[in-house]
């Protein structure tokens, strides 16, 4: 396993064996997003995006939470102490733009698959980047919420968008005016995740299915995953199969399609290589 130096102890990188584990780490705020972490989180996900040896991207949380969203406490602290000092409103829409678009903006767009782990709650912005994620796996008794209506704010990092793609309008309205909890049972049944572990067998259950990820034909789930999210997007039927042939016939001139082929004849599992 490659450690990575993220610059901050409110975020971890670990490498290893083609998977890259994204953990957030400030349990005694529930891996509330800070700063640092922000900063932190953006950077390597553009380090993993073109590193070869990366093919899966997981993010996942420390101390039993996936993600509180943002930091409520030290919000209410800065106001306290607030004194006209610091960034300008401008400045504070145009920096969380950016850090939107660094953080849950670019695992939608991931070229390579991505999970996210909840090994406890996500609620806000923390569901926002989970809902970012290609895959969800939850340990049994997680909750998941917006809770943006309970704190007076609208919503951020994309969740509206990403909740709306996965449950409707009508559903994901719903779920932002009134804010409830969702048992891990409740959001399986709306299709917001894929998998539910107990407790013991969480770690072993996102491994094995990142494994999988990280050794298949990285190249095809590339295209799978643009052809899925044009299709999201409302894109032109015949438009999007124009741009999905391309795919499906670049995928064909691939080393990785030819050894799948023998594979197939010789009835043996195929070795994939990104080529």
């Amino acid at each position: 396993m490659t450690k990575i130096d993220t610059g901050t102890d409110d975020l971890h990188l670990d490498i290893a064996d083609g998977i890259a584990l994204f953990t957030f780490n400030r349990p005694d705020r529930r891996n509330a997003l800070s700063g640092p972490m922000l900063a932190a989180f953006g950077a390597g996900l553009a380090r993993v995006e073109i590193d070869p040896a990366v093919r899966c991207v997981v993010v996942t949380g420390a101390g039993g939470a996936f993600c509180a969203g943002g930091d409520v406490k030290g919000f209410a602290e800065g106001s306290a102490r607030a004194d006209g000092a610091g960034p300008s409103f401008d400045e504070r829409v145009h920096q969380q733009r950016l850090d939107q678009r660094a953080t849950s903006g670019a695992l939608y767009r991931m070229p390579k698959p991505t999970i996210a782990v909840l090994p406890g709650p996500a609620a806000g912005a923390g569901l926002s980047i989970a809902l970012a994620c290609d895959l969800r796996v939850a340990v049994e008794g997680a909750v998941l919420t917006t809770a943006f209506a309970k704190v007076g704010f609208s919503g951020d990092y994309g969740g509206a968008w990403f909740l709306t793609q996965i449950v409707g309008p009508a559903k994901a309205k719903e779920l932002y005016y009134f804010s409830d909890k969702l048992t891990t049972a409740e959001a399986s049944a709306l299709g917001l995740l894929n998998a539910v572990f107990p407790a013991e067998e969480l770690e072993a259950g996102w491994r094995s299915m990142a494994a999988q990820l990280a050794t298949g034909p990285s190249i095809a789930y590339r295209y799978m995953k643009e052809n899925v999210n044009r299709a999201a997007t409302g894109t032109d039927l015949f438009d999007f199969m124009d741009v999905e042939v391309t795919h499906h016939n670049y995928c064909g001139q691939t080393r990785d399609h030819l050894e799948a082929s023998k594979a197939f004849v010789e009835k043996r599992t195929p070795t994939f290589e990104g080529r």
